[in-house]
C-alpha cells in the first residue's frame, strides 16, 4: 500500500469514530464499515488508485447502508 492510501485510509477511520457521538444505528455503522472496506479493496484491486479507492468507497458505503437499514429493521 502506498503511504497515501493508508493515511487517507487512518483519516476516514478517525473521522468516522469522531461523528459517532451517542449511540449509532445500525444503518450508521453499515455506512462506515462499508466506506472503509470498499476503500481498502478498491484501492487493492487497482494497484493504489485514488479512482479505484473513492468508488470502492462509494460503493461499500451504499452497501453497508443498505445492509445496516435492513438490520434496524429487524429484517
Amino acid at each position: 500500500m502506498r503511504p497515501l492510501t493508508v493515511r487517507t485510509g487512518v483519516c476516514i477511520i478517525a473521522l468516522a469514530i469522531a461523528g459517532c457521538s451517542g449511540n449509532p444505528t445500525r444503518q450508521e455503522i453499515g455506512t462506515v464499515t462499508g466506506a472503509v472496506v470498499g476503500g481498502v479493496v478498491g484501492s487493492a484491486l487497482t494497484g493504489g488508485s485514488t479512482a479505484g479507492t473513492v468508488v470502492g468507497a462509494g460503493a461499500g458505503a451504499y452497501v453497508g447502508n443498505r445492509v445496516g437499514k435492513d438490520m434496524d429493521r429487524g429484517r
